[in-house]
């Protein structure tokens, strides 16, 4: 009769170092499923775009939004619906030298062409921004590149202002409500600094 008091302390004890082992095993899983969960919450936790689109972002000079879509992997190079500009082309018409500068670094193509062939180098000349046309040359924005009218950004500033005057008058009319503002005797002046920056 004492066999059976000793099989039960021997199954018991047998029980509780089968608990301990699986207890042990248990916890040691645990940073593994602890790195398992921090991956997944990684991932759900991915940085989302702002509700505010990119070239608005640009437009209206929201840095933080603009630092937003590039975190959360938004395409740089993304094309507006109306003239198919990249936002670094958005950049370069409001003159934003800031958002240009960012989305530069961040990998936008200097050489985008919107749908009537301009870069931003095209843009940025065009509306005399000299600070923009030396960025985006120091970043190797390509100088020979033609339009759809068969201008590099040297030709869309080097004939006389009273030549080009109605399509200034045309894009500073399409443009106005989204806030540019063109004062043509800066625009007369200037044509010519940005021409000896392109030469």
């Amino acid at each position: 009769m004492q066999t059976q008091p000793v099989n039960l302390l021997r199954v018991a004890t047998s029980l509780l170092f089968v608990i301990i082992l699986l207890f042990n095993v248990s916890c040691n899983n645990a940073p593994a499923a602890d790195q398992s969960e921090k991956a997944t919450a990684a991932t759900t936790n991915k940085i989302k775009p702002p509700k505010i689109d990119i070239h608005t972002a640009v437009l209206t000079g929201n840095m933080s939004a603009l630092q937003q879509h590039i975190q959360a992997g938004t395409n740089l190079n993304e094309k507006d619906p109306f003239g198919g500009s990249s936002p670094l082309i958005t950049a370069t018409i409001f003159d934003k030298p800031e958002a240009a500068q960012l989305l530069l670094d961040a990998g936008a193509d200097v050489n985008f062409k919107n749908k009537e062939g301009s870069t931003a180098l095209h843009t940025a000349a065009f509306f005399c921004r000299p600070e923009l046309v030396k960025m985006l040359l120091a970043k190797g924005a390509d100088k020979t590149i033609k339009n759809s009218y068969g201008a590099t950004a040297l030709e869309s500033v080097s004939a006389p202002f009273s030549e080009v005057k109605t399509a200034y008058d045309m894009m500073g009319k399409a443009l106005s409500p989204l806030g540019l503002k063109l004062d043509y005797a800066y625009l007369e002046k200037t044509r010519p600094q940005i021409a000896a920056l392109l030469q």
